[in-house]
């Protein structure tokens, strides 16, 4: 039996023993009543004395309520114990009276003071800003009077079910065809993969409110709930792709694509990430390479430029964009939009099967390429196709910014695997 009290998990032996995992009833907490043990001993004699040891709990905490006093761990666990020998409870003595515990710190206005300091003290970016002010309404739309002694093991549980199963989403996820209808699991509920990024943030505020003296609750330090989840595809243009978007002839309505394909293939051969591409300057091209520092990471990079970076710059080098731009980036929302319409046009159609956990609940969707083309896939491909070219990863991490390999891994395991098929070509040469 597990009592959590006073900022502690107490933990009491029940004195019963259950050896078939599914004898157990985990919603209401009872042994099934057919269950009987290689002793003997039946579901119901065990949960008789399930209940009892549960009211005997509860009758020791009213003890101390009427008697005006707030309990240390041991005097609870005397008096559990007192409860279960049946000796007669003696009135505490006043002047072992404790002290009254003093009230929580408001939970919400923590947080606000945690994004306060962390957001001037690390920089915060607005993406940052606003995944942090998402969690936080989580944790407001789960328990509008959420305190830090709340989050226990069980009910951080619940948490992650309210994210799962009862959480609305702001933008559906899948519509039925062309119709403006969807289904009611496309509604609410998060997927996994962002459930566990969720509990990251919620984690990073906690340990700082610990360390700052705010909390005094650690179960969060042992909280790792099973999501299940796959790793996230990388999704990359392969050189025929990158040859197909060159070779579209794109109509004069839509003149405008040719702006955001130069960008495009520029990325690809420099890895730039599309709020540094958006934000490079005239001034930051050199003789052959750029200096970039990092919106994201605050890196100072310098790339060296290959000829297909050079000719595109080459390309805008009279025109004159705001700012003193060196390209014409548009915003990443509208980029983002104008990709896919581009790689669509292009034929980019692919079929790639995108597989994610919504708990237990496996989902399967088949996607054409270009649905799933974003202002990243410049700097994803750029890093398959270094990697893929024999460039070491360490080069190709001071080109990229990566600070450790960990980042760099799923692209060095799909180099690995076009290694590969590369060398299966061999098999049909005698």
């Amino acid at each position: 039996m597990r009592v959590t009290f006073n900022g502690q998990q107490l933990d009491f032996a029940t004195g019963s023993i259950l050896t078939d995992r599914n004898a157990w009833d985990s919603s209401t907490e009872t042994v099934k009543d057919d269950y009987v043990s290689p002793k003997g001993t039946t579901g119901i004699e065990i949960n008789n004395n399930l209940r009892n040891i549960r009211s005997q709990m509860a009758t020791a905490f009213k003890f101390f309520e009427a008697n005006d006093v707030y309990p240390t761990d041991e005097q609870l666990a005397e008096k559990y114990k007192e409860r279960m020998t049946g000796v007669i409870p003696k009135k505490p003595e006043p002047h072992k009276k404790a002290e009254a515990k003093p009230a929580e710190p408001d939970f919400f206005k923590v947080f606000e003071e945690f994004m306060s300091e962390n957001g001037e003290k690390n920089a915060w970016t607005e993406a940052t800003f606003e995944k942090m002010n998402a969690i936080k309404a989580d944790l407001r739309a789960f328990k509008k009077h959420l305190k830090f002694s709340d989050l226990t093991e069980k009910t951080l549980t619940d948490f992650v079910v309210y994210l799962r199963d009862t959480k609305k989403l702001r933008t559906p996820r899948k519509a039925k065809g062309d119709r403006k209808d969807y289904d009611a699991e496309d509604l609410v509920g998060l997927k996994n993969s962002t459930i566990e990024k969720k509990l990251g943030y919620l984690k990073w505020f906690l340990k700082w409110a610990t360390d700052k003296g705010y909390n005094t609750n650690v179960a969060y330090r042992l909280f790792r709930p099973t999501l299940k989840r796959t790793q996230k595809k990388v999704i990359y243009l392969t050189n025929d792709e990158m040859k197909q978007i060159l070779a579209l002839d794109i109509p004069q309505e839509r003149k405008a694509l040719e702006n955001v394909r130069d960008v495009l293939i520029f990325c690809c051969f420099t890895g730039l990430r599309h709020s540094d591409v958006f934000n490079l300057r005239r001034s930051d091209v050199k003789d052959g390479f750029i200096e970039v520092t990092t919106v994201k990471t605050a890196d100072s990079l310098s790339i060296e430029l290959n000829d297909v970076a050079k000719g595109i710059l080459e390309k805008y080098k009279d025109y004159r964009f705001n700012g003193g731009k060196a390209l014409p980036v548009i915003q990443n929302q509208d980029m983002n939009r104008s990709l896919k319409d581009l790689c669509r046009m292009a034929g980019i159609d692919e079929e790639i099967r995108i597989t994610t956990y919504k708990g237990n609940q496996r989902i399967d969707e088949v996607k054409k390429k270009w649905e799933l083309v974003g202002t990243h896939i410049g700097r994803k491909t750029f890093i398959v196709n270094a990697l893929s070219l024999g460039v070491p990863p360490n080069v190709v991490m001071k080109w990229t910014g990566h600070s450790d390999y960990k980042s760099m891994k799923p692209y060095i395991d799909i180099v690995d695997s076009v290694k590969a098929d590369a060398m299966a070509r061999f098999n049909g040469l005698l």
